[in-house]
């Protein structure tokens, strides 16, 4: 016995998965009851089903109870033992004559342990059999019982860590996410634009960066109310996803501003060809008709400046300040070409 407790230490100690645990337990019962079978089943009550998790088995010839073998829940051994309250049966075909699953697998052992999560839901059973008949010591049912709650302590851990992990990365979305717009925010796009200026000095390739301004836009929040200004906001940000290239980014800056990148050509081609194109395609998503709740609107769209940052030219914070120079300019050259509508 003190070894069988130094295997189950060893066990415990060791596992960081349900299988690293359950495998060791399933042969330290085999050791425990002397039954040739031993698994692990989990059971899906909507479905009606139970499935074999995990199985040791170590004379194929007289029983083996494959893993992944799934069965229908009402006719199972398991399910007989819960609603009988018999964990233990040394003659199955006598006591369960009419269940098919015993009889198709040749059982004639049985003992099993509910592995019930803390809220009392059943997760499983832990289970081992015979096709043999074998007196049972009251020890075995002991040491079934206290695996089925290691288990189900595992499972709980397992459970609780993926939810950790899952909330972890909400949390993590929401930091880097625009709450309107569902864009990146300004915090993520900078920190995006960084590691796409180091790839660029690497490759030895520009990028292009874009700033757009939302011109007039404080008229439409004046005219029509903010709840109209917030629709306007989320149709162009679904504008410039619609418009984006496979490796490029868009991401709201802060009020109405937004600022886009993507790779651009090496140097030595026609970078200026490719950053008016890039602003082209930009200005030109942002126009057009946009119809909010009872409300149309003619947008002449959004003023655009974009730079072609040159391999190693700047960090992440410049290159936004000179596509912000860029932008103004771009703006004030409007306004000259149309004064009344400054």
């Amino acid at each position: 016995m003190p070894a069988l407790f130094e295997q189950l230490a060893n066990s415990l100690t060791r596992a960081h998965t349900l299988e690293e645990l359950t495998r060791p337990l399933l042969e330290l019962l085999q050791d425990v009851t002397g039954l040739e079978s031993t698994y692990l089943t989990t059971i899906d009550l909507d479905a009606g089903r139970q499935q074999v998790l995990y199985a040791r088995n170590t004379r194929a010839q007289a029983l083996e109870i494959p893993e992944g073998l799934s069965v229908p829940w009402h006719d199972t051994l398991c399910k007989r033992a819960l609603d009988e309250g018999r964990p233990i049966t040394e003659d199955v075909a006598a006591c369960w004559a009419d269940s098919q699953a015993a009889a198709a697998l040749g059982i004639q052992t049985y003992a099993s342990a509910p592995v019930r999560l803390s809220d009392e839901r059943l997760y499983g059973t832990l289970c081992a059999a015979s096709a043999g008949r074998h007196a049972l010591e009251p020890a075995a049912q002991h040491m079934l019982a206290l695996f089925a709650r290691l288990i189900a302590q595992q499972v709980e851990r397992e459970r609780l860590l993926d939810e950790l992990v899952q909330a972890n990365r909400r949390l993590a979305v929401h930091a880097s996410t625009d709450a309107l717009t569902g864009l990146p925010n300004r915090r993520a796009f900078e920190q995006a634009l960084a590691r796409q200026l180091a790839q660029g000095a690497r490759q030895g390739t520009t990028v292009l960066v874009a700033f757009v301004d939302l011109d007039h836009f404080k008229a439409i929040n004046d005219a029509h109310g903010h709840d109209m200004g917030d629709q306007f906001l989320v149709h162009i940000a679904r504008r410039l996803q619609g418009v984006l290239r496979a490796q490029d980014m868009a991401a709201r800056h802060g009020g109405d501003e937004f600022v886009l990148m993507g790779p651009g050509p090496a140097p030595y081609l026609d970078v200026a060809a490719a950053a008016d194109a890039f602003a082209r395609r930009i200005a030109v998503c942002t126009s057009g008709r946009f119809e909010g709740e009872g409300v149309a609107l003619d947008y002449a769209g959004a003023s655009v400046g974009v730079v072609a940052v040159q391999p190693g030219e700047l960090n992440a914070t410049q290159a936004l300040q000179r596509a912000d120079q860029a932008m103004y300019a771009v703006k004030q050259a409007r306004r000259r070409a149309q004064p009344a509508s400054a």
